[in-house]
């Protein structure tokens, strides 16, 4: 089959729906040859918010280091080979089409879409001979297709309220699903606090396997100590040592333990500060997007992905951050129906000048007039509903000004449709792919 079969092949697969368990997965694993059985160093990163950007900052770190990194994240804005990456290059169209080739049969008997595309990952990244694998599970943990994986490094950054009805109804027991992928001999690293509930489960999953449990407000110090769109500079100190001045490509101060989790992760694999300060500011090559992403200038245009209560407070935190940097704040959201919409709102109609509430591009979309009522309840003064984000920003272009700023926000379909406009795209800007 060719790219395109491929894609026909995968996406329909989606009607399976999430089926946890690991039976499937690792029967795709054996026809393959078990592929993750030779994925190098590998660093298994799960939780609510945060793991995608923790995972683009180690890899980012260990490609800067000289090691072949692969990188494993979910989902895709734009295209579906984003995906899967090698020191930042896509796979190439080509080897989707022969993975699906190879996995067809198997995953026929009734496969998800997610468990395919890990077991793909898996085989890119051996074939390809990789030194390490830096692997975001996709929603919970122990019975997360990706916990088929022996981790050396494995990194838990937050744990909230999402999923429930999967992983269970209290931060407890979201806890104890994640940190299942915690196994023996692993070194854990978390920002999820010691005084909370979440906490314990980790460090009881942690103690069962003998596992080392680092935790970042025990063990790190860190100052933010400038903001700007697209940019953030820390000064992080381990373990009482000297402290060292860092500039990541990132927006916002909520960032700063997930940086510092991969700083820890790193310092762990005996990586150098110098490697540590490239990896964290050339961010932007290991295909990290759309998390606060500055992607036009006069208006600025950013995407976020933030899709549940926490992730847009951490959202609505940076804007007031940069509120000295534009006029007026313009949002344009989505939400999915299956997603918490009025505790997302609740974050950001307040601190927005205006809003335009849109249909996502996806069935499972929470009706734009839904959403737009929602903003109304949560104190937002202007509100206005369009079917999609084109129509969204043809009604905006008639209103903003070159010093305003508006903020694409509350789905990865949404950020995603935005992307791919053409209006939106750099000029021969080109990521490859292998």
């Amino acid at each position: 089959m060719d790219y395109q079969q491929a894609i026909d092949f995968l996406f329909p697969l989606h009607r399976f729906g999430i089926k946890p368990g690991l039976e499937r997965i690792e029967a795709l694993l054996d026809v393959l040859g078990h592929p993750e059985r030779k994925l190098g160093t590998i660093v298994h990163v799960a939780g609510t918010n945060g793991k995608g950007t923790v995972a683009s900052c180690v890899a980012s770190i260990f490609s800067t280091s000289g090691r072949k990194t692969g990188l494993f994240t979910s989902p895709h804005l734009v295209d579906f080979t984003e995906r899967i990456r090698i020191d930042g290059q896509q796979i190439g169209q080509a080897r989707v089409a022969e993975y699906c080739t190879k996995l067809q049969p198997a995953v026929e008997t009734g496969a998800t879409f997610f468990e395919t595309t890990t077991a793909m990952a898996f085989a890119f990244f051996a074939d390809e001979g990789v030194d390490a694998a830096v692997i975001e599970t996709g929603m919970g943990g122990r019975l997360d297709a990706t916990n088929v994986v022996q981790p050396e490094i494995v990194i838990i950054p937050s744990i909230g309220m999402d999923h429930t009805e999967w992983l269970g109804g209290s931060l407890r027991e979201i806890a104890a699903e994640k940190a299942a992928i915690i196994k023996r001999c692993s070194r854990v690293f978390t920002a999820v606090p010691e005084a909370g509930e979440a906490f314990a489960p980790i460090r009881e999953a942690a103690e069962a396997v003998g596992a080392e449990l680092h935790q970042v407000e025990r063990e790190a110090e860190c100052l933010v100590e400038e903001v700007c769109p697209g940019a953030l500079a820390l000064r992080i100190s381990l373990d009482g040592g000297e402290s060292r001045q860092f500039r990541a490509a990132l927006t916002g101060s909520f960032h700063a333990p997930n940086v510092c989790l991969a700083v820890m992760a790193a310092r762990s694999e005996g990586i150098s500060w110098e490697h540590i300060d490239d990896g964290l500011a050339r961010l932007g090559a290991s295909g990290y997007r759309a998390r606060l992403e500055r992607i036009a200038d006069k208006p600025v245009v950013m995407l976020d992905v933030s899709h549940n209560p926490e992730g847009m407070q951490k959202t609505a935190q940076s804007i007031l951050e940069l509120r000295n940097c534009f006029r007026f704040l313009y949002v344009i959201i989505g939400v999915a129906a299956d997603k918490d919409a009025a505790g997302i709102v609740h974050h950001i109609a307040p601190i927005a000048d205006e809003i335009v509430a849109v249909d996502l591009p996806v069935e499972r979309s929470l009706q734009a007039e839904v959403l737009e009522r929602l903003c109304v309840e949560a104190g937002a003064q202007y509100v206005s509903s369009r079917h999609s984000a084109a129509e969204a920003l043809e009604f905006l272009d008639q209103r903003v000004e070159p010093e305003d700023m508006i903020l694409v926000t509350g789905s990865f379909y949404l950020s995603g449709e935005v992307a791919a406009m053409e209006r939106f795209r750099s000029p021969g800007a080109s990521a490859g792919a292998i």
